[in-house]
């Protein structure tokens, strides 16, 4: 761990970011690409210093409040969180300020800060973001090694449910010749209904690659999967985008249970969801 000075810690978008660098160790973690410019380590996790003094500046010269979005780049549960309190620290300010915010993670840790999250969304909008990719608990330890299995993801879903604070649901990715099944789906989406997300996002059924994650992702193929990684050469070559052959039946199969269940599935709308501040606070009022 390494602290680095800057001067801002909300972009134009009002996205958050703490942190830089992981140690989940998911094997096709896209935030490894060459693009995002990670000069050190990737698992010498990069903490923003003073992150929450100016975090609450930049919250005061806001003209009036909105969503915040958090998590789009390092999961905010990682590890060290537990002992820095940085994204507790965030939510706290957060809460007091009375924006809304949409926080996305794969880990339990989130369980901690429900007593926040259940705050923010009496006064405003929470909505908790949770990524699911495997309904094999065995396959999920080899793809995303150090985080939360996904039935502990699962009952961490079922625990914000119970509260009434939002759920949505990333699916992504689904690696070719891996996950990439209709008996996985299956089970996920299950969970799904069984937790009543809100929405579930999906951009296709395949995996991103390019300079910098593939290289990671190969050698983790190389690792667990023997032969896997030939495979991919012959299949997609350099390809960013890496459809699974077996796409078109999966995305019909995926569109066909949101709609039977009244989940939003377009990725328009559920940005639009994600990104729609509520303000409650007048409602709070009357009574």
């Amino acid at each position: 761990m390494h602290y680095k000075e800057y001067k801002s810690i909300l972009s134009a978008k009002n996205g958050l970011n703490l942190f830089r660098g992981c140690t989940h160790g998911c094997i096709y973690c896209d935030s490894r690409s060459d693009c995002y410019q990670i000069n050190h380590p990737f698992e010498d996790i990069e903490v923003k210093a003073h992150a929450l003094e100016i975090l609450e500046q930049e919250l005061q010269r806001r003209r009036k409040p909105c969503m915040i979005g958090t998590g789009a780049m390092t999961d905010p549960y990682i590890q060290l969180e537990s002992r820095l309190n940085i994204t507790r620290g965030a939510l706290e300010l957060i809460d007091t300020y009375e924006f809304g915010v949409a926080i996305q993670t794969k880990s339990n840790r989130i369980l901690r800060d429900l007593d926040l999250l259940s705050s923010i969304n009496k006064k405003t909008k929470a909505v908790v973001e949770m990524t699911l990719t495997t309904y094999d608990e065995t396959v999920c330890k080899i793809l995303e090694p150090y985080v939360s299995t996904t039935k502990e993801r699962v009952e961490t879903l079922m625990a914000f449910k119970e509260v009434g604070v939002p759920t949505v649901v990333w699916l992504s990715p689904i690696l070719p010749f891996i996950n990439d099944t209709e008996e996985n789906l299956r089970g996920l989406l299950d969970y799904c209904i069984q937790a009543g997300v809100k929405g579930i996002l999906c951009f296709g059924f395949g995996v991103t690659m390019r300079a910098g994650n593939r290289d990671y992702f190969y050698q983790q193929l190389d690792k667990h999967f023997p032969g896997m990684k030939k495979k991919y050469q012959y299949a997609f070559g350099d390809s960013y985008v890496c459809n699974s052959p077996n796409h078109e039946q999966l995305m019909k199969l995926f569109i066909e249970t949101c709609e039977k269940h009244a989940i939003l599935w377009r990725t328009d709308d559920v940005f639009q969801y994600l990104h729609e501040f509520e303000d409650k606070r007048e409602q709070l009022s009357l009574f």
